[in-house]
């Protein structure tokens, strides 16, 4: 039995609480309010967010009950967020959750025993419990994640190999939460925002702060945007660079088809440039955006296994 280092988090069942889950899904981010010890010396392989269950009841009520299981891969391990992200920070201008962690959506499992029977065994169940009496704070604990791919219905075999391509996964979207009184709109993904203006300043940014590296090393930067963002040259050497920026952490961008088959084009020499955890002043008339962390791919192509198609082209049938 392979066991797997999880964070274990209990998310309430209020219309706040629902939100961030919707935009921690969408962003492909999470956070804590408090440092724990521990945050610092491991690295979590997976994270459980649980929720529809109130948490403050003994463990042998506990056991008793079901729960909704969102399963993700951690992408980011913890770090210090410097930007406002979730929805309640932004309202307040503040930074309420500064220990953050990038998740990858891997599937959700609705109705799970809380029991020894279920996927999470008492030690796992137990562990989200404690969670939620502890305002939503991560506790780590090692898990078989055998049993909660074989819940979700995905295709793996953890003794033979520890890692599932992306590409075999169902994962899900905000849009599966059901959450409060909270208005519906349209989902698109890692990342995304909602705000035209603020997401324009965050590419802008991104896109900004890509220049200067290029330009910092010597070579001419031209800003196309299509079919890529940037055209460098160098003494006969040429790169084109794909930028994404997000206030989330660096887990997984949104690549349209055509992205995907110019990075995979051989006659092209193709970077991949992601600036994340950008601070957005959004009471200065122009938005500014500020800081964030990077991450640079040199030589990039991005890999079928890491590639999960979000929508699809349907042709009708014919008339006759």
């Amino acid at each position: 039995m392979k066991l797997e280092p999880f964070v274990m988090v209990h998310v309430g069942q209020s219309t706040d609480s629902q939100r961030n889950l919707q935009y921690g899904i969408e962003t492909r981010s999470w956070g804590f309010p408090m440092w724990r010890p521990e945050y610092r010396s491991i690295r979590p392989r997976f994270a459980l967010l649980a929720t529809g269950v109130a948490p403050r009841v003994p463990l042998d009520a506990w056991v008793t009950q079901r729960i909704t299981l969102y399963f993700f891969e951690v992408g980011a391990n913890f770090y210090q967020g410097e930007a406002p992200h979730w929805p309640d920070e932004e309202a307040e201008n503040s930074i309420k959750y500064p220990v953050r962690f990038g998740i990858e959506p891997l599937a959700m499992i609705p109705d799970v025993s809380l029991g020894e029977d279920g996927p999470l065994g008492v030690a796992g169940s137990d562990a989200i419990r404690r969670s939620g009496i502890e305002r939503g704070i991560g506790r780590l604990c090692d898990l078989n994640p055998q049993p909660l791919f074989d819940a979700a219905g995905v295709p793996a075999d953890w003794t033979e190999r520890q890692y599932v391509p992306l590409s075999r996964t169902p994962g899900f979207t905000a849009e599966q939460v059901e959450a409060p009184r909270t208005p519906k709109r349209r989902r698109r993904g890692a990342g995304f925002i909602s705000d035209p203006k603020k997401r324009k300043a965050i590419e802008l940014y991104a896109e900004d702060t890509a220049v200067t590296h290029y330009e910092g090393q010597g070579w001419t930067v031209e800003r196309l945007g299509k079919p890529y963002d940037l055209h460098c040259t160098r003494a006969g050497e040429e790169r084109r660079v794909e930028v994404k920026g997000t206030t989330g952490a660096a887990t997984s961008v949104d690549l349209t088809i055509n992205e995907v088959e110019h990075a995979r084009d051989p006659r092209h020499t193709v970077d991949l440039y992601v600036v994340s955890d950008i601070k957005v002043d959004v009471r200065s008339a122009d938005y500014t955006a500020s800081e964030g962390r990077v991450l640079h791919l040199l030589d990039w192509s991005p890999a079928e296994e890491d590639l999960r198609p979000r929508s699809f082209e349907y042709r009708l049938p014919l008339e006759r």
